[in-house]
């Protein structure tokens, strides 16, 4: 879809003409917010009225529109609830933006401001506070039409939004946010675009199409290996899962280089599950809700898309992509319970299940990867069921072998809104794994299944700093949040690209 343009000015709003403006207000607050005090004014303090009056609360994500019916020089002004001030973080900017755009949107306005807020809380920066307001506003809006008949009613998308700052010396700061925020954002919904086209659109050679567009951006070269590559280097495990489909596999390596990388640094690598449709192979899934499986392929179009944002915001890195891309297809030729496969590392796997299928081309996947020798490996995958069990729908599922940068994760998903939570990665649970005609099993049992899942990926890393996450839990929301639409989320992609900034800018 079209994302909106985003800009950073300094001004006093209620001296500005605006088709619509939106002012943010804490709840519980007994007064106005200071930037709100001169459009209050114009409106012979009607906003202050519904403050005190408690007709507007200021409850987190609550909106309510007003008409300056030609006293203020905004012909609408929106007032949208932070929540409780001693509550706030940067997702509270977030989720207030979103439900501001989609209010702005219901009027049919296609342009609003906001006002930034004078006083920030302690531990937000102008720039960061931007940043979130920005994410919210451009992910709020989001919409795939894509597939809608012509005749279908027409749904207004904001197309332009402003962020006005009083105080000139947070300019800057504010213009880097936007910055962020858009590159961020956009690449996004390039993830919930990609994984709202069906499956019969969004195949194997149309990733790789997507990824040839990636690679025109400054800096990123594209290698794709066919399935011809694939068989001489090995990948029996990558090659066993696609072997029931039509549609032959991809292996898509993106790679960005800036000048401005350290000298001899080695590279970021990331590593993303991409399974266009997966019906669980002979292993079959149930009927119900396999329309979701579309959205197999998140990790790979998060990792796609982190690439873009990195070479749009110019990051001083040196960043691989690694993307496996494979349907995984009940055919005549489809891999079988049962099945032993020889993966690019050597090791043998006893194929027990058709269905856990993602682990095998991540097996390939993250063993290439480490003949970059990474200074980071992570991988990122809707890999489990057991995760969504254990995590629900507001945390992803985060392993690893590094404390320092499972510490910078979290902290990347905590600024970002989009949360990790550790699990144990103990050697116990590799006896659920053993198998007594391989080197180990693809699937572990019943109990502790995204333990045994990242366990049997641990086996291919080697001694290199490594994360795999798993966002079977976040990647597909069955309702509507603030700036989270029904369908595909694109969680973890801002988690990863903000990993990038914090690891490669100065601090905010």
């Amino acid at each position: 879809m079209k994302t909106i343009k985003v800009d950073g000015r300094t001004g006093h709003v209620e001296q500005e003409t605006l088709e619509a403006l939106v002012l943010l207000q804490c709840e519980g607050a007994r007064a106005l917010a200071p930037e709100a005090a001169g459009v209050d004014r114009q409106l012979e303090g009607h906003l202050s009225t519904l403050v005190r009056s408690a007709e507007f609360d200021g409850k987190l994500g609550e909106t309510l529109l007003v008409h300056g019916q030609g006293r203020a020089k905004a012909t609408r002004v929106v007032l949208v609830g932070l929540g409780k001030e001693k509550d706030l973080r940067l997702d509270s900017f977030r989720q207030a933006l979103g439900a501001a755009v989609k209010r702005v949107r219901q009027a049919k306005v296609r342009a609003f401001a906001v006002a930034m807020p004078e006083v920030l809380p302690n531990h937000c920066s102008p720039l960061q506070v931007a940043q979130a307001m920005v994410e919210g506003a451009i992910l709020g809006n989001y919409q795939f039409t894509e597939y809608r008949s012509d005749n279908g009613p027409k749904s207004v998308a904001v197309e332009r939004v402003t962020i006005y700052t009083a105080q000139q010396a947070r300019l800057a700061m504010v213009t880097e946010g936007v910055r962020r925020g858009v590159a961020a954002a956009e690449a996004t919904v390039l993830v919930r675009d990609l994984c709202n086209h069906p499956s019969n659109v969004m195949t194997p050679t149309r990733i790789v199409h997507e990824a040839k567009v990636v690679a025109k951006e400054p800096g990123v070269t594209l290698k794709v290996l066919e399935q011809r590559d694939m068989e001489r280097l090995g990948m029996g495990a990558l090659l066993g899962v696609a072997r029931g489909s039509h549609e032959p596999p991809k292996f898509i390596i993106l790679e960005y280089k800036n000048p401005k990388a350290k000298r001899g640094e080695q590279p970021v690598v990331l590593v993303g599950k991409t399974i266009t449709f997966d019906t669980g192979g002979i292993s079959l899934k149930p009927a119900e809700n396999m329309e979701h499986m579309k959205a197999d392929m998140t990790g790979g179009a998060e990792v796609m898309a982190t690439m873009r944002a990195a070479a749009r915001l110019k990051l001083p890195v040196h960043l691989v992509s690694i993307l496996p891309v494979a349907e995984n297809m009940p055919g005549g030729r489809a891999m079988k319970p049962g099945d032993i496969v020889t993966t690019l590392s050597g090791k043998t796997v006893e194929v027990q299940n058709t269905d856990a299928e993602g682990r095998l081309i991540l097996s390939d996947a993250l063993a290439y990867a480490t003949r970059y020798k990474p200074a980071v490996l992570i991988d990122i995958a809707t890999l489990t069921g057991a995760c969504v069990v254990a995590l629900g729908q507001f945390a992803i599922g985060m392993f690893g072998t590094h404390d320092q940068v499972k510490d910078d994760i979290r902290q990347a998903g905590l600024y970002a809104g989009e949360r990790v939570w550790e699990m144990p990665l103990w050697e116990d649970y590799f006896e659920q794994l053993r198998s007594d005609v391989a080197d180990m099993r693809n699937i572990g049992g019943r109990g502790g299944g995204m333990i045994t899942a990242a366990l049997f990926l641990s086996k291919f890393v080697g001694d290199y700093p490594w994360i795999h996450l798993d966002i079977a839990s976040t990647d597909w929301s069955e309702r509507e949040r603030a700036y989270i639409p029904k369908g595909p989320t694109g969680i973890g992609t801002r988690l990863l690209i903000q990993f990038l900034i914090n690891r490669t800018l100065p601090a905010s």
